[in-house]
């Protein structure tokens, strides 16, 4: 049986790294004794050379407190579950690496991952420390924890302040409907030219993992359930209903771009915003600190919790985001297990979580990182949300299938949409039904 868990979970992350497995390039474990470890980082801000920049410091203090050297590699964001995958498979890897919360399940099925007994997690300052919301996505329900929260995220609504007075808008929409009534009046021609040239809503329509967060938000609150057990249940009412609600932003509603259905690059997202060619976006709260970088503050754009169905669906849930952020974790065959949980310890200590959450506008996920900078409105939001509006995606290994499997065929109706040729809920349900069946005839 867990050898059967064990390929499922392979399946499931080769499924959603998509371009295939590719050879590590990073380190082997370090040898029994070597004070070297390896560190995998995701890519946080702007670019790889950003990060290096913001990390290579903090690992410096580190080793100076500690005497363990830490070689730092920052991995792309689309490259990161491919590499993982890799080193889970062949067993060579680095020591500590970040992950995407949402894998915890899929990857700790592997067995590549140490797991965080009490014992270990005591070495750390214990379970207590960490946010509740943030461990519920850690690893499977009922198991030590295959990994740690870092940083911690949200979504959220982000409005153009500008734009929304020019249109006589005075508050954020609080529900769905709200929602599009406002962005009906953000969408205009405004140089008279007979195009439109500034939309309510912005949209990353390519984003199969943007879409697939979506599927899950939207469908929860339609009353959805993803999985009965471990049970695909893609092609639920709440779901299909969902990703129609979803689509219709671009097609029948015309709030969105119809360029926007091609678009994965969160630049090009916030670009747009900054300039005035979008009203509003949903994005992570991360996003506060990344729209700095195009001079537009707090003055120039609000924040309020993703909208809620209105009315209220039977069987739906009142939510606004799953528990978003990037949790660090330590591969079995490091060789140096202690100098693994220092650096763990080091990372995820109130000193560290403060500066790092500072710079890269997440929340921090310990209870006693305390800092001014977190009570800003994006992070005051997103604590909300977090607190009362949040559900961790389904801690089991097919879970990174739902992404994948949905998320691309979200993309793909996208696109269709785009031409005017938006899909029916028969035909959603249709595909939603041809990926439950792969998923379980893959399983």
């Amino acid at each position: 049986m867990q050898r059967r868990i064990r390929a499922v979970a392979l399946a499931a992350v080769a499924m959603l790294a998509g371009a295939g497995v590719t050879a590590c390039g990073g380190g082997s474990s370090s040898a029994s004794g070597d004070k070297t470890i390896t560190y995998w980082a995701t890519n946080q801000s702007t670019s790889l050379d950003a990060d290096k920049k913001i990390l290579q410091p903090e690992i410096d203090k580190f080793t100076q407190q500690t005497g363990v050297k830490v070689q730092l590699e920052v991995i792309p964001s689309a490259d990161l579950l491919n590499r993982i995958l890799a080193a889970t498979t062949s067993g060579k890897g680095p020591d500590v690496l970040n992950i995407g919360n949402t894998w915890s399940a899929s990857l700790q099925a592997t067995g590549a991952f140490v797991a965080w007994d009490k014992e270990l997690l005591a070495k750390v300052g214990g379970e207590s420390r960490f946010l509740p919301a943030a461990l519920k996505s850690t690893g499977a329900t009922g198991k030590d924890p295959a990994s740690l929260p870092l940083y911690t995220s949200s979504y959220e609504l982000f409005y153009n302040k500008k734009l929304f007075k020019a249109a006589n808008i005075t508050s954020p929409p609080k529900t769905w409907s709200e929602f599009v009534a406002d962005a009906h009046k953000l969408t205009k021609d405004t140089n008279s030219d007979g195009k439109t040239d500034q939309w309510g809503l912005g949209l990353q329509g390519a984003s199969s993992s943007f879409a697939a967060h979506f599927a899950f938000i939207l469908g929860t609150q339609h009353g959805a359930k993803v999985f009965d057990g471990h049970t695909p249940k893609f092609d639920d009412t709440g779901m299909v209903d969902g990703i129609d609600q979803w689509l219709s932003w671009i097609g029948k509603d015309g709030i969105v771009n119809p360029s926007d259905a091609e678009m994965t690059d969160k630049v090009a997202l916030l670009q747009n915003f900054a300039s005035g060619k979008a009203g509003m976006i949903l994005a992570q709260s991360s996003t506060g600190k990344t729209l700095g970088q195009y001079k537009m503050t707090t003055a120039d754009y609000g924040v309020a919790p993703v909208p809620a169905q209105d009315p209220a669906v039977a069987g739906g849930k009142d939510i606004g985001s799953f528990v978003g952020g990037i949790n660090v974790a330590v591969f079995k065959n490091t060789g140096n297990l202690d100098g693994s949980t220092q650096f763990v310890k080091f990372l995820t200590s109130a000193k560290e979580q403060v500066y790092l959450n500072k710079t890269y506008g997440t929340l921090p996920s310990v209870t006693d990182a305390k800092d001014p900078a977190f009570d800003t409105p994006t992070l005051a939001v997103a604590r909300q949300t977090l607190d009362s509006r949040a559900v961790p995606l389904p801690q089991i290994a097919e879970e990174s299938q739902f992404e994948t499997l949905v998320g691309q065929a979200m993309s793909s109706f996208a696109a269709q949409t785009a031409t005017g040729k938006q899909p029916g809920k028969a035909r959603i349900k249709s595909e939603m039904t041809a990926a439950d069946q792969k998923l379980e005839a893959g399983n």
